[in-house]
């Protein structure tokens, strides 16, 4: 689905040949990132230097769920010809989208990859305990060297935490193991 696009000029005419080719440009963002709500396009001629003809000035606002992400070409590092400019600022926004929605995706493994559980024992004397997986109920031993951000005397049963699984020697234990501070 492609996001509605808002083109807006500043201190120049309106163009047909200019609307298509942003119009273009833009249908192409959804591929980087399909959430994509607005694409607000601004096109500007500031001033006209007399040796170096007109610069362009162009900005792109890239609205996405909460956010908004913002491309602007300076027309001071930029090439005299508006279409290549615009193809430049759709080009760091299409960089900008791809970044945005990588970023995305690693937090949301990360969040979603880790299993969630409760210390239903602890034993503090010998430096151990075990984990109730919230996901099937199954027991995970885990180490007080593998309790990260917390020290072992202070976890008891009942502790909310995420951990990372492996397959030990004598069954499933955790590698680490991060006491949750949000609710389940």
């Amino acid at each position: 689905m492609t996001a509605p696009v808002q083109l807006t000029f500043r201190s120049m005419e309106p163009s047909d040949a200019v609307t298509a080719h942003v119009e273009r440009r833009a249908a192409k963002l959804s591929l980087f990132y399909e959430r994509l709500v607005k694409c607000h396009v601004v096109v500007e001629e500031p001033h006209r230097h007399s040796r170096h003809g007109p610069r362009f000035h162009v900005e792109i606002q890239l609205h996405v769920p909460k956010k908004k992400l913002v491309v602007s070409k300076n027309p001071v590092a930029i090439q005299d010809d508006l279409h290549t400019t615009i193809d430049a600022a759709f080009d760091d926004a299409e960089r900008i989208l791809e970044g945005y929605a990588r970023r995305l995706q690693v937090d949301t493994k990360q969040r979603s990859s880790s299993p969630r559980g409760v210390i239903t024992q602890i034993f503090h004397e010998r430096g151990y305990g075990f984990i109730r997986s919230l996901s099937d109920g199954h027991d995970v031993y885990f180490h007080k060297n593998s309790l990260l951000g917390e020290r072992f005397e202070k976890v008891a049963v009942g502790t909310k935490v995420r951990f990372a699984e492996e397959q030990g020697d004598k069954g499933p234990q955790a590698s680490s193991v991060f006491v949750r501070s949000e609710p389940s």
